[in-house]
């Protein structure tokens, strides 16, 4: 599959793993999501602006900080359990406290990986989601617009980040494809 992806996907690609490997991140989705937002001059990077991410990346970051810290949690998810008593930022800070800031980010120790880092079963999801609506466009190539898209259009932390910026699966295909489609999509 990779060798369909454009050189700005790979390029996206590459910068995720990079980015998980310098944090010893154990998740390269939101990895994703931070490579996008570096993008420039791409697909992506043009959608992100149109839809006025361009001067709201720092708070993306932050939120994905947050996500992170709460073990990868939602705030969807993290209200959900608020719901049922259990106070998450509670939670959250007392494992830091007994552990150190980050402890529940599900980093790993450090080691040094032989060959390729292992994707999480989110990044393989948003990788297999870029392929699906490349070939669902009959699109011959993947590029990082359909990364974007395909990281929309899966629940997680990256899509929930991105539709609290006002950026969502609809939002994304209606600027990269226009009106029409994006009601079909």
């Amino acid at each position: 599959m990779f060798e369909r992806f454009t050189k700005d996907a790979r390029d996206v690609v590459k910068d995720a793993v990079a980015q998980a490997e310098r944090t010893d991140a154990a998740r390269v989705a939101e990895h994703l999501l931070l490579a996008l937002l570096g993008r420039e001059g791409s697909r992506a990077s043009f959608a992100l602006t149109a839809l006025g991410l361009d001067d709201r990346r720092a708070p993306v970051r932050e939120a994905l900080e947050r996500a992170r810290r709460r073990g990868g949690l939602t705030q969807a998810e993290t209200d959900a359990l608020a719901g049922l008593g259990i106070d998450v930022p509670e939670i959250v800070a007392r494992v830091e406290e007994t552990h150190g800031p980050g402890a529940l980010s599900g980093e790993r120790p450090r080691t040094r990986w032989r060959g390729h880092r292992p994707f999480d079963r989110a990044a393989k999801d948003v990788l297999t989601g870029a392929l699906r609506t490349a070939t669902a466009r009959g699109d011959r190539h993947i590029g990082d617009e359909h990364l974007l898209l395909a990281l929309t259009a899966r629940p997680g932390v990256p899509a929930e980040v991105l539709a609290d910026h006002g950026v969502t699966h609809a939002s994304v295909t209606r600027v990269l494809h226009g009106d029409g489609e994006a009601k079909a999509g």
